[in-house]
């Protein structure tokens, strides 16, 4: 299968070997002062093009397509800086970046352009935004995007909601790309954020361009790829509770202009913040290897080959570091007892290749990419989050199980880089190809009796899953006059899912007693996902708009367990949103202040209801109910005195369900009208840095920074009876930045909060992380 994804990448590639018309352009970069600024990177955005300024500012290239072109030119220490050119010439001017914004370019819409030109609602965070930040983990982007929230219970797995959409199964609601290949399930994503470029986050339905499990918005994640100029960093950051991270890379070229490689590498680890009394010992201690690797091959200025392989090698000592139920978990916070306790052993593998071609009257590109996650725990993991020896998870059943294998290919075509068509078009095809077999044992211990079971047995439950799916999209954009644009989109997915189970019971001494013979069943589901949008420029850089999107979550079967009332082999229908978004997005003084502003309304039919199957750990899907969600959001950047950044985000999230009737303690109980789960109703970030220059030369400034988060009031399950009330989290940082270095102190959760972060709906519950500290320190070449 892979083979035959790699060779069409060569294959498509080879077929658009066509010569087109090209001209050089050339141009000359200054400051404000008009002194000239060598070593600036230069893009021709939609292309692979790409050059690096002269000491006296100027820059060229020998071949770029004919017609208008859009540039990114960026400097250390200038605002990045986006210029339309039809001309051969051009003087471009750059601002200090400590007194204009940046103007951010995002590949949303699955090709590059500025991000406040686009009719939807992104927020943008640069890889200097990413470092202020201080973001580690994907789930670090809670309260920062507004109206996001993302969690998880210890097992590194991040539930995340944007605007009430959750991903509360293993078919996310929010989909995740790194590096345009799509983290296909919780199983296969890499939640660590390590050598990014910048993150986008698209809120509400993304079904066109995206499709499945893109219903509340996508995650869309660049890290940092090599060019003709060396660099390379290296980084240690300690904080308390055993707090470490060591990172190290370099990018270069190979041979100029033709071959380009990159590498880079994290190992973290942690002590841990939880102590075990049932043993006196810290209990969630981690450590885990990240590894990024490009190899970029450069045939022409108009073909490029690119191999990218990530791995990401996490051990965890204390996977799920729950309280019994939210009260103990405040009562006697980041303390528990457990008495199986255990290693988690998560090893992720992801490989693309990705083949571009620039052309005079389309540009094409095509990626394969591969996924693989193996994961298990190497002794039985407590299964009741307690002392007693009642209940433990077995999935150590070797490497034919529990590994989750995922091949994605996407074909892509679009309008050329310097068309001057008033009509801008985009079309492609997508495939997938999916294994996911899961085996599963429950140990009785020799408390078993308690849960009803004969002691020191083994109830086994096997899910065998495989799935496929064909997509074709296409999105087109139409000028109708100078300030006037429409938009209409519409994707077209097929999905075939067959799962096989069955079930044993292990008894010692006994021959395995089979309680469910090997059954299988199959099912398909099919999805259209239309998209309409009107903007209208007010004024250069103030614009309005009206958008309406579908999205939607794939369908599936449910798997075996040992609920009498969850029938499995069963299909779920899939899960569909209907989203009309009204917004306004709006550059003033000359890009020292954004402010962006949505208002929206989310409909959502056949939801899907994860249950929670105990003691078997295992989660059912069934359709449930119906749900709505209205609020706004708002966004805010400034740079009101020179030095000082301001960033202000602010969400409102009202969503509940219209019609909600499960089942509880044997009977049907009526919920409607009771709020979603982890989504709270505000989401609020304020963030205050200010610079001061010390020496201009080396670009050395003296930096404090200042963030307060507000989370306010969510529900963890659907009855809403867990709850946890709104909450503050201030953190701050002061140190050094220059051209070759960054030194910082920082702290986080200064107040030392106390608050839940994640529950199940039995309710074990998980804290949110205590106040911490450190010092980190990054050398740059």
């Amino acid at each position: 299968m892979m083979r035959i994804l790699l060779l069409v990448n060569v294959f498509l590639l080879t077929c658009f070997a066509a010569n087109a018309q090209q001209n050089a352009l050339s141009g000359r970069i200054t400051n404000s002062k008009h002194e000239p600024l060598g070593q600036v990177s230069v893009e021709v955005l939609n292309t692979n093009l790409g050059v690096v300024s002269k000491a006296d500012g100027t820059f060229e290239f020998a071949r770029v397509p004919a017609g208008k072109l859009s540039l990114k030119v960026t400097a250390l220490g200038y605002a990045i800086a986006v210029k339309t050119v039809n001309t051969q010439s051009i003087e471009i001017v750059l601002q200090e970046s400590s007194s204009k914004l940046d103007e951010v370019t995002v590949s949303a819409q699955k090709i590059e352009e500025k991000v406040q030109s686009i009719p939807a609602s992104i927020t943008a965070l640069s890889a200097a935004k990413v470092n202020d930040y201080r973001l580690v983990n994907t789930r670090d982007l809670s309260a920062i995007v507004p109206n996001l929230y993302s969690s998880n219970p210890g097992d590194g797995r991040n539930v995340t909601s944007i605007r009430g959409i959750g991903t509360t199964s293993y078919d996310p609601a929010i989909a995740t790309y790194i590096d345009g290949v799509n983290q296909f399930g919780l199983d296969t994503y890499i939640a660590s954020l390590f050598d990014v470029e910048r993150i986008e986050v698209l809120r509400g339905p993304q079904g066109t361009l995206y499709g499945r499990n893109a219903m509340g918005g996508v995650i869309n994640i660049i890290t940092k790829q090599p060019s003709n100029t060396t660099t390379g960093f290296a980084g240690v950051d300690v904080g308390n509770f055993g707090q470490q991270r060591y990172s190290a890379g370099v990018r270069t070229a190979l041979v100029k202009d033709k071959l380009f490689f990159g590498a880079a590498g994290l190992f973290n680890k942690q002590n841990g913040f939880y102590t075990n009394q049932f043993n006196n010992a810290p209990f969630d201690k981690l450590q885990g290897f990240l590894g990024n690797y490009y190899l970029k091959f450069l045939a022409s200025s108009k073909f490029s080959l690119t191999l990218n392989v990530k791995h990401n090698e996490n051990r965890n000592n204390g996977t799920f570091p729950l309280a019994g139920s939210v009260d103990d978990a405040l009562a006697n916070p980041f303390k528990l007892s457990q008495n199986a306790t255990t290693e988690m052993v998560d090893n992720l593998f992801n490989a693309s290749l990705s083949a571009n071609y620039t052309g005079e009257h389309f540009n094409f590109s095509s990626q394969t990419a591969y996924q693989s996650n193996y994961r298990y725990y190497k002794q039985p993991i407590d299964g009741d989050f307690s002392p007693l020896d009642a209940v433990a998870i077995v999935n150590d059943y070797g490497k034919d199980w529990n590994k989750v294998e995922v091949y994605t290919q996407e074909i892509k075509f679009s309008s050329a880089a310097a068309s001057t068509s008033r009509l801008k078009w985009l079309g492609g095809l997508y495939g997938f190809y999916q294994k996911n077999p899961v085996k599963q044992g429950t140990y009785f211990g020799a408390d078993g009796a308690i849960m009803g079971a004969e002691p020191f047995t083994t109830a086994v439950n096997i899910n065998s899953g495989k799935g496929a799916g064909l997509a074709a999209f296409g999105q087109l954009s139409y000028q109708l006059t100078d300030q006037l644009t429409a938009t209409a989109g519409l994707r077209y997915d097929y999905e075939y899912k067959q799962l096989s189970a069955s079930g044993e019971y292990l008894i010692p001494g006994m021959d395995p007693i089979v309680t469910r013979s090997d059954t299988s069943a199959k099912a398909n589901f099919h999805a259209i996902s239309p998209k309409l949008s009107l903007s209208y420029m007010l004024a250069s850089g103030n614009q309005i708009y009206a958008s309406y999107s579908r999205g939607y979550r794939a369908g599936g079967i449910t798997q075996l367990a040992s609920d009498p009332s969850v029938k499995p082999l069963d299909a779920y229908k899939p899960e569909y949103s209907n989203n009309i978004e009204l917004g306004s997005k709006n550059t003033f003084f000359d890009q020292r202040l954004i402010v962006n502003v949505a208002a929206f309304y989310i409909q959502v039919t056949d939801a899907q209801i994860p249950i929670l199957i105990l003691p078997d750990a295992v989660t059912t899907t069934r359709n449930a109910g119906k749900l709505s969600s209205k609020g706004f959001d708002i966004e805010l950047s400034a740079r009101p005195l020179k030095g000082l950044n301001v960033d202000y985000n602010f969400g409102y999230t009202d969503a509940k369900y219209q019609s909600l009737n499960l089942s509880k303690g044997g009977a049907m109980v009526d919920l409607s009208g009771n709020k979603q789960i982890y989504t709270p109703e505000v989401t609020s970030m304020l963030a205050l840095q200010y610079a001061y220059e010390i020496d201009t030369r080396y670009k050395l400034n003296v930096i404090a920074r200042g963030e307060w988060a507000f989370t306010g009031n969510q529900f963890f399950d659907l009855s809403n009876d867990i709850q946890q009330k709104g909450y503050n989290v201030y953190n701050a940082k002061v140190g050094f930045s220059a051209k070759t270095f960054d030194l910082f102190f920082w702290g986080r959760n200064l107040s030392n909060k106390t608050y839940v972060d994640y529950a199940y709906d039995f309710g074990a519950a998980h804290l949110g992380n205590p106040k911490t500290y450190g010092l980190s320190l990054v050398g740059r070449f």
